[in-house]
């Protein structure tokens, strides 16, 4: 990418974000005064300007292949950006205060694109320790995001926990019920056919086949429920009516005559 004064003028002025501003007092390169400029870091860029409210910067500084220091100064909170090789300008920069100069070493530190590479490196490494597991668990296989489950949140049931569940099957009005949630009411599979699901657990044995009721069977239970309420509406007026009217006898017993 080629770039000129007209092209880093205009990345200086625009409107992207800027990873840090302010003023700083930087140090001459042939005489040792110090100017106050106004700083403006982007990316591994750092301008500065004459004053804020400048258009053009005075000048740039390209963040690689340096280090930022702390330098011994007349100056308070002083900091240098040093370049490698002999003839490499030091740049002697100035904070107006501790927190300032903290700043600004920090971000000017992380700048460059060699900090983005051990940044990356890093995460690279992480992420391929998590892939790999605990230490030792696997002897070194990876696993693949897509195969990887989460584990279960409940305590984890062992068979000797499943021996030990009731053998008779809960009832809900009459019937007997399977609980669909994971684990519970399971009983041990003892029929030797080993039925299991795609996940590995076991599958309820089949319900048996319905027995056709008779013709007197089916008549007594015609004529039970047609006395008996047939909606819930029915059936909550009547036992409703008749929470009122204990309630009430408990109230007259609880006040007395």
């Amino acid at each position: 990418m080629k770039l000129n004064e007209r092209s880093l003028a205009f990345y200086a002025t625009c409107d992207s974000p800027a990873d840090n501003a302010g003023f700083l007092y930087k140090r001459g390169e042939r005489h040792t005064a110090y100017h106050r400029r106004w700083f403006v870091l982007k990316g591994n860029m750092l301008f500065y300007f004459e004053e804020r409210e400048s258009r053009e910067p005075v000048g740039v500084i390209v963040l690689e292949g340096c280090t930022v220091e702390l330098c011994d100064s007349a100056e308070e909170f002083t900091f240098a950006i040093r370049f490698g090789g002999a003839k490499s300008r030091t740049y002697v920069l100035a904070a107006e205060s501790q927190a300032a100069m903290e700043s600004w070493v920090k971000s000017l530190s992380r700048a460059s694109f060699d900090y983005m590479r051990l940044v990356v490196r890093e995460l690279e490494k992480q992420l391929e320790e998590m892939r790999r597991g605990p230490a030792g668990g696997c002897g070194g296989c990876r696993q693949s995001p897509a195969s990887w489950k989460p584990k279960p949140s409940g305590p984890e049931r062992s068979p000797e926990r499943l021996l030990a569940l009731p053998t008779v099957l809960p009832k809900e009005n009459g019937c007997a019920v399977w609980n669909n949630a994971p684990g519970a009411h399971r009983l041990p599979n003892t029929s030797g056919c080993g039925r299991h699901d795609s996940e590995g657990n076991l599958r309820p044995p089949p319900l048996p086949p319905r027995r056709r009721a008779s013709s007197s069977e089916a008549g007594s239970a015609g004529a039970a429920t047609a006395e008996s309420p047939s909606t819930f509406c029915q059936l909550h007026q009547r036992y409703g009516r008749e929470v009122a009217r204990l309630q009430q006898d408990w109230l007259e017993r609880r006040h007395g005559p």
